[in-house]
């Protein structure tokens, strides 16, 4: 099967929230979702469905299950040679739960990276002793990055709740800081994930970031689209930027050809990242990528 890419990133990307329980149309799928993937094996016979279909990148949260996940694929290099893990951090909930079961110092040390140890410590002292936010962006980014040690991980992002604090706050710094980090530590591209793309893309020119990677919700009927979609569009023809597009199914609202057909003609984007649990809908969405975009379709 041929791969479905762009240069430098595939076309297709699979996402997760379908792991997890998360579908922002529907509480009852999002429910049956959740108790269809307590088992890990379940999350990784999608995988192997999508992979079979050329699509060979997951754009997934920290989630402590998407760890097994990782522990699979390193177990399986020859199956896995040419997989990719796109991380999207920080996630919430996993520091909320892992303080409510360990407590502070034993949360800490379940995220901290092993190498380095002392000092990723000694960096997070330091930090919060002189309120060294670099330091502790950094830090978190480290803990985060723990679970895809030895894996390919050539994009990183930033997860939207802290992108779009970060704009709310005003705080361009810490753009900055996870950028130089992403690409110094990991040789990795950074990428950012938000509610308001004309926002951030305003944000990421002041700060010096070109042609930034961003994900955002693109679809033709304005669905959670922060600004409105007449923004969108401007920024999508006008902006230089990479746009990742997510929500192009709207939860469902939206048959899928026709989405895509819309995507095809009015959002120059470099990715699709789409949620699928079944092979009926991982093939047809490939198929018609496909279709679209040509075999292996590249810009």
């Amino acid at each position: 099967m041929s791969e479905i890419t762009t240069t430098g990133m595939d076309r297709l990307l699979l996402g997760d929230n379908q792991f997890f329980g998360i579908n922002h149309m529907s509480e009852e799928k999002a429910r049956a979702q959740a108790i269809r993937f307590q088992d890990t094996q379940a999350i990784i016979d999608v995988i192997d469905i999508a992979y079979d279909n050329g699509i060979r990148t997951l754009m997934c949260t920290t989630h402590e299950r998407i760890a097994e996940v990782c522990d699979h694929v390193r177990a399986n290099p020859e199956r896995y040679a040419d997989y990719r893990f796109y991380p999207c951090m920080p996630y919430a909930h996993k520091y909320a739960n892992a303080v409510t079961d360990h407590g502070m110092l034993g949360a800490l040390k379940q995220f901290l990276p092993e190498e380095g140890l002392l000092n990723a410590a000694l960096r997070g002292g330091k930090s919060f002793v002189k309120k060294d936010i670099e330091g502790i962006i950094t830090l978190l980014v480290d803990a985060e990055m723990k679970m895809f040690q030895g894996l390919n991980t050539p994009v990183i992002f930033l997860q939207n709740v802290v992108v779009d604090l970060m704009l709310g706050l005003g705080f361009d710094e810490a753009f900055v800081i996870f950028d130089r980090h992403v690409r110094e530590r990991y040789g990795a591209e950074p990428a950012y994930i938000t509610m308001n793309l004309p926002m951030l893309l305003d944000t990421l020119d002041r700060v010096g970031i070109e042609n930034p990677i961003v994900c955002a919700n693109i679809n033709e009927i304005g669905f959670r689209m922060s600004g409105g979609i007449e923004a969108y569009e401007a920024a999508l023809r006008e902006r230089p930027f990479r746009p990742v597009a997510m929500s192009v199914f709207a939860s469902g609202a939206i048959p899928p050809r026709r989405a895509l057909e819309w995507i095809h003609d009015h959002a120059n984007v470099e990715a699709i990242v789409f949620g699928a649990s079944s092979r009926a809908s991982i093939t047809s969405t490939t198929e018609i990528v496909r279709d679209l975009w040509g075999k292996e379709p590249v810009h």
